[in-house]
């Protein structure tokens, strides 16, 4: 058929008057096996167990193809499981609507209409109907048809090889290829009397996305997260008391907006450094020290009462007489985690004196998976990458620079690990100067948000951005799901192309 000629194609369930041309068409696609079409009592029992898994589509009210599916708990089969087994000997009793994958039991197009891409509408309506119901995937064994013609020559393992690179050419596995279904496990014996395919089938994949385990807790994970970045202004202080009021001000701000996440800076305390002036750099910064534990204490008080996850930027703080750079993670739920400043820069090491951590890890949250690197570890890809391979969704880099040129390092580093890690990131730092604090004395910022570059994105890669040198807050919205599509759908996909052939990236502690 020309599509000129087509005046109207719709998607239809299928329905018992559909029958007879239903049983007509299966016999002109399946010439090759005789009487493989589905009688009348079958069709009446896949409508009546699972309605919207059974639909046609038509083209100027002719039926032009057909698409029948059931409901499976899959973990009941074996991997190698034959046709007659998953679906009941074709009674379909393995249904249930307590399953977690849609099965694909038949798929057609009849042979005038092929070519007008029809059968991607079926598939992208299992997809879809996947989604909906909150399915794990979808499955099905995949025929070969043109294998016959290679079986003397080649294994069904090189076979479908030689298809995936484009070598060989067949009707079935390729179009399910080309629509983001996986090949799985060779399935022998699959369909009997299927001697196109030599009895053999390819178990098909294809992954939900969001699919969403059931629980039986009242909350949820969140698919839009609100960030709320505070670029912090130095400035004086009399006190701790005074600085936690401060801070308390713009947690205040960035809840009252909603924001699931508030990000300080790195060494956001240090004016109260200037207190120990009279001391040694080295002494000073073990001065302020002290006051981290008091100052996590309150931060965790804070998250609870303002319902609100906060990343407390970075603070010096000793652990067993040595000087290092870490900050907290107080979650709304009331626990703490901890996180380290892994590379520490070279002013850092020679005017204080400070060590490098070695605890590396993502943090679980109400709102997915979070890595946390504090300024100087943003520049080091690998870091991002082993972060990324646990889960990771968003990562906070909050840092401190005091000239453009440092910004511009942790700026630029900071977008490519949002690029290459499909993730985002949200950097946050001081504005301002502290001319009484000494090796502290001016610093330049702007805080943003930054996203993968595709489609579903800012062109720039650029989510949300604060006014240079300016003490302000900036509120984001991140969607997670958007990543998730990127992952599978993407222009390009760094973290599935990788090739993990020729290099790999391993921790070698925790």
């Amino acid at each position: 058929m020309i599509s000129k000629d087509i005046e109207n194609v719709e998607l239809k369930f299928l329905g018992l008057k559909d029958y007879q041309e239903l049983k007509m068409a299966m016999k002109e696609v399946y010439q090759n096996m005789p009487d493989s079409y589905w009688n009348e009592k079958q069709i009446r029992s896949l409508i009546k167990l699972f309605p919207e898994g059974q639909v046609v589509i038509k083209v100027n009210g002719q039926l032009a193809g057909c698409s029948l599916s059931i409901i499976v708990d899959y973990d009941n089969f074996e991997d190698n499981h034959t046709f007659q087994e998953i679906t009941g000997q074709e009674t379909f009793s393995t249904h249930t609507e307590d399953g977690d994958t849609l099965y694909g039991i038949d798929v057609f197009i009849k042979p005038e209409f092929r070519g007008l891409r029809l059968g991607r509408r079926l598939y992208d309506y299992r997809k879809e109907l996947c989604e909906k119901l909150n399915l794990k995937g979808i499955a099905f064994g995949g025929r070969i048809p043109n294998y016959h013609q290679f079986a003397t020559k080649m294994t069904p393992k090189e076979y479908i090889d030689k298809v995936r690179r484009k070598e060989i050419h067949d009707p079935v596995l390729s179009f399910q290829i080309n629509n983001d279904f996986h090949p799985a496990k060779i399935l022998k014996g699959y369909l009997e009397g299927d001697q196109a395919s030599k009895e053999f089938a390819v178990l098909m994949e294809w992954d939900n996305i969001y699919y969403e385990k059931p629980t039986k807790k009242a909350a949820t994970k969140k698919k839009v997260v609100r960030l709320g970045l505070i670029q912090w202004q130095m400035r004086p202080y009399d006190g701790l008391e005074d600085l936690l009021q401060q801070a308390e001000f713009f947690i205040d701000s960035v809840s009252g907006y909603r924001s699931d996440f508030a990000l300080f800076p790195e060494f956001f305390n240090a004016p109260l450094m200037a207190e120990n002036n009279h001391l040694s750099e080295p002494e000073a910064i073990r001065e302020l020290a002290k006051h981290t534990d008091a100052i996590v204490q309150k931060f965790s008080e804070y998250s609870i009462s303002y319902n609100i996850n906060i990343i407390t930027g970075s603070m010096p703080e000793i652990k067993e007489d040595r000087l290092y750079n870490v900050g907290y993670l107080c979650k709304r739920d009331g626990s703490i985690e901890r996180y380290e400043k892994l590379h520490v820069t070279p002013d850092e090491s020679k005017v204080w004196g400070m060590q490098g951590g070695s605890r590396l890890k993502t943090f679980d949250t109400d709102c997915g998976k979070i890595g946390i690197l504090i300024c100087y570890d943003v520049e080091f890809p690998e870091l991002g990458r082993l972060l990324a391979d646990e889960g990771m969704d968003i990562l906070f880099v909050p840092f401190l620079t005091d000239t453009q040129n440092g910004f511009s390092r942790v700026r630029n580093c900071a977008q490519s690990r949002a690029i290459e890690n499909e993730c985002y990131v949200a950097i946050a730092g001081s504005v301002g100067n502290l001319p009484k604090v000494h090796n502290m004395d001016i610093q330049f910022a702007q805080s943003m948000v930054f996203t993968p570059c595709d489609f579903s994105f800012p062109t720039n890669g650029i989510k949300a951005e604060a006014t240079p040198n300016a003490e302000m807050i900036l509120i984001a919205d991140v969607d997670i799901d958007l990543l998730r599509e990127l992952n599978q759908f993407g222009a390009v996909r760094n973290l599935k192309d990788r090739r993990t052939d020729i290099f790999k990236l391993t921790k070698k502690r925790n």
